[in-house]
């Protein structure tokens, strides 16, 4: 997936495969059985297919591993081999309707029953000691945690990577939806892969800018190459957080009881970092003692693919050496931690480990809480309108801003930056372009520069008062370094849909032109030692991306706008001391 795309307009866009490497040489084969098209039989009679790997000449059962995925059993062939040559058993087992597995395919809500059904019969064949476990990421780190919430009796521990939340970050961000969902369901209908449809990245940005220049509604995606896609209809008309979303996740009593090791592994740009951490949380606010005190968290400078397999450079970044973990030994050592008696991982000092990008090397911590000293307010402020990059406002922590308020017009007319997004590489973090190309439809703001290096870790937040004339608009609000030549390094961002202030369950249109307070909390987590010398930029402005669905500021059902319904917004932030808008930075622990 495409990182900065990700984090600049939808970062649930993640959500998707991920081809194995080869973990090691391929001796490791010699070492493996593999025994091809297992058939796993379901409740209702439906058979799954499985590939098994099992250590050649095993002299005892064994733990046994599965992956439950809906890209095709042989895309984790390298896995299996892996793992199997390490003695545990593996299996790559095709999700309902997907691979060789019979039955119908419906993404995500299909795999809690049909995981716990496999993690029974598994528990039964000789080669398996009746403790079983998953691995996995982004769709099959999902469905580790759906299978959990049908508390199979003999799964033993999970260890979910790069895990969607669906309400949280799929299919939609904060209930802001993308036309990515289109370009993934096409990849997984029907039983075989259409992985060189799926990976055209210019063939579907082609798609997004025409529909974007033409303006069409979202809800007419569905259509774009024929057919029902029930499934993409069915996210479409679910606009907001509900029980539909809440029937795919655990319920608080399921998490509540929730008493096995669990390792969470995300990214600092992994698409699906926002659901991670929302099942992470979640556990660690509901869970017993015990059960938070097995529940162990790694964040890695990694993206959605390197939470896998981690890569020295993402986005135009390059990190250290501590940075290439080598996650299927760590997976290996978790296992025969949890479910054979052995020692418990050494990377796993505390419970929290947080890679920071920049010092690069790993910090610990015993809570996600812990990583952060002190979360300190700069207050936004500007001497004239702080709409220029070259022109910005200032963010200060000595008091709030004297201005009164900064502005921007947003018109849902303006494709002008269509052609210009299109050519560009999405997954770069260094790439300023398109905050440069938005000069004066945007609001900027930066620090001073840093007199020495200073860390950030955890979450920023972003307090502004915000006026709008019209019912309704998006926002997107990021946070870059700046470095003391120019570049420009994108560590976060948040997207925030005006009528959803509130909540993202309750839909509250403006229907005033008074400031509004805006709270964005939903800010992805980074680690970064800024550099002396660097200087924090907050860019704050409309969401209008070929790569986002459109609000057309209408307040209408933003789903069924097209050009048509497009109202231009002013928006007016306001920074005095009535109304203190302020960028809360989470400022890391001393050495």
């Amino acid at each position: 997936m495409k990182a900065a795309l990700v984090l600049g307009v939808a970062l649930a866009a993640g959500f998707g495969p991920v081809v194995a490497a080869r973990a090691e040489a391929p001796a490791e084969a010699s070492k493996v059985e593999m025994r091809w098209g297992e058939r796993i039989p379901l409740r209702d009679g439906v058979k799954l297919s499985a590939t098994v790997y099992l250590p050649k000449g095993q002299a005892a059962p064994a733990p046994c591993i599965f992956t439950l995925t809906p890209y095709i059993a042989q895309s984790y062939h390298d896995r299996g081999v892996y793992f199997a040559a390490h003695g545990l058993p593996f299996l790559t087992v095709d999700v309902r309707g997907r691979g060789n597995s019979e039955g119908e395919f419906r993404p995500l809500i299909q795999e809690a029953k049909d995981g716990h059904d496999v993690v029974e019969w598994l528990a039964k064949q000789p080669y398996c000691n009746g403790k079983v476990s998953m691995w996995g990421g982004s769709y099959a780190g999902y469905n580790q945690w759906a299978t959990a919430k049908e508390a199979p009796p003999h799964l033993a521990t999970i260890v979910p990577v790069a895990s969607p939340y669906p309400g949280a970050d799929f299919p939609a961000r904060n209930n802001i939806a993308y036309p990515y969902l289109m370009q993934w369901l096409t990849f997984t209908d029907g039983k075989a892969s259409q992985a060189n449809i799926f990976g055209d990245a210019a063939f579907w940005a082609s798609i997004a800018r025409e529909r974007f220049e033409e303006g069409e509604a979202f809800s007419t995606l569905p259509r774009i190459f024929g057919g029902e896609h029930k499934t993409l209809v069915e996210w479409i008309s679910h606009a907001a957080v509900d029980a539909w979303y809440d029937s795919y996740a655990p319920t608080p009593e399921q998490f509540r009881a929730f008493d096995m090791p669990i390792l969470t592994i995300t990214g600092s740009y992994d698409g699906d970092q926002p659901g991670a951490f929302e099942f992470y949380k979640t556990h660690m606010k509901l869970g017993s003692e015990k059960a938070r005190a097995n529940h162990y968290l790694i964040v890695g400078p990694w993206d959605h693919a390197g939470t896998r397999t981690p890569q020295a450079s993402v986005g135009g970044l390059t990190f250290g050496p501590a940075s290439l973990v080598d996650l299927p030994k760590l997976h290996v050592q978790w296992y025969n931690w949890a479910m054979a008696g052995g020692a418990k991982p050494d990377f796993l000092q505390k419970r929290v480990a947080y890679y920071v990008m920049g010092a690069e090397r790993w910090r610990y911590a015993d809570t996600l809480e812990g990583v952060t000293a002190e979360e300190k307010p700069y207050f936004l402020d500007s001497t004239a309108n702080a709409n220029r990059v070259m022109a910005s406002g200032s963010l200060s922590p000595a008091s709030a801003g004297k201005g009164s308020a900064d502005s921007y017009v947003y018109d849902p007319r303006d494709v002008s930056g269509a052609a210009l997004e299109a050519g560009l590489d999405p997954s770069l973090l260094t790439d300023q372009t398109l905050v440069l190309a938005a000069d004066g439809k945007q609001l900027v703001y930066h620090s001073a520069a840093f007199d020495k290096p200073t860390e950030v870790s955890g979450f920023f937040r972003l307090s502004a008062w915000i006026s709008i004339d019209q019912p309704d608009t998006d926002f997107q609000a990021s946070v870059y370094e700046i470095t003391p030549d120019g570049g420009s390094i994108l560590l976060t961002n948040d997207i925030l849909r005006a009528r959803y202030r509130e909540s993202l369950r309750e839909a509250k249109l403006v229907t005033s032109k008074a400031p509004l307070r805006y709270d964005f909390n939903r800010f992805t987590f980074v680690s970064r030692q800024i550099a002396k010398g660097s200087r924090l930029r907050l860019v704050v402005g409309p969401i209008n991306s070929i790569n986002t669905q459109k609000n057309y500021n209408s307040g209408g059902v933003v789903a069924d706008e097209t050009m048509a319904d497009a109202r231009s917004v002013t928006v007016k932030l306001l920074h005095d001391k009535v109304h203190p808008s302020a960028l809360y930075i989470p400022f890391g622990q001393p050495e």
